[in-house]
């Protein structure tokens, strides 16, 4: 019974030799799009990122990369009021778009010939700007009356994150990576304003992301 105890925990937790090899070179990204409207459509939400990254194992089961992208976010507000005989749409737009750098370094751990645990630490930077354009209709019979304004402030944003995950290999090109939660620091700085920090701390499985690489093998 102990030797079939043993032999279980040698398969489950891989005390096995397979390991990434120095030198092996893999591809993978994200692309992400999500949208949400509230108040009977009158608030909506639209989000975009894609995110194409290479890594490169310098050392067995250690890896570095780069990944370089784009993201935007999109926020719509519409409101309307009846003053008297005169009704008035207002609307607001706010876009913030931003060009996306992020440096990472991961390591790996063998679970089982196919399944390696991995920690990454990654150096997020946006590069961005925020447009926020306001549009006003008042309409009184046949007048129609229009007022708009817009706005550009640049910003950058600096931060670092810790992340663990599975990677499973499908064979020995194609692999699926999961993260679990993300612990992390940013400081998002306007051009013209102060810096803020924010920090994130989660490890649960509504922060579960999902993707898949291709390794060219050696």
């Amino acid at each position: 019974m102990k030797k079939v105890l043993l032999a279980g925990a040698v398969a489950l937790f891989g005390l096995s030799n397979a390991q990434i090899a120095k030198g092996t070179t893999y591809l993978s990204g994200s692309v992400g799009y999500s949208q949400k409207e509230t108040n009977n459509g009158n608030l909506k939400k639209e989000n975009f990122n894609v995110l194409p990254t290479v890594g490169y194992f310098v050392n067995t089961n250690l890896a570095v990369g780069l990944g370089i992208g784009y993201q935007t976010e999109k926020n719509t507000s519409t409101t309307t009021a009846t003053l008297g005989n005169t009704t008035i749409v207002n609307e607001s737009v706010t876009k913030a778009p931003a060009f996306v750098v992020e440096p990472f370094v991961r390591k790996y751990w063998t679970l089982s010939e196919k399944l390696y645990i991995f920690g990454q630490l990654a150096v997020p930077m946006q590069f961005g700007k925020t447009e926020v354009e306001s549009s006003s209709v008042a309409t009184t019979g046949n007048s129609v009356v229009t007022n708009s304004t817009s706005t550009e402030a640049k910003y950058t944003q600096i931060g670092v994150t810790v992340k663990p995950g599975l990677d499973y290999f499908l064979n020995k090109n194609w692999t699926i990576e999961a993260t679990i939660g993300e612990f992390g620091y940013n400081n998002f700085k306007p051009k013209d304003g102060d810096a803020t920090n924010n920090y994130n701390f989660g490890l649960n499985l509504s922060s579960v992301t999902f993707g898949v690489k291709y390794v060219f093998a050696k």
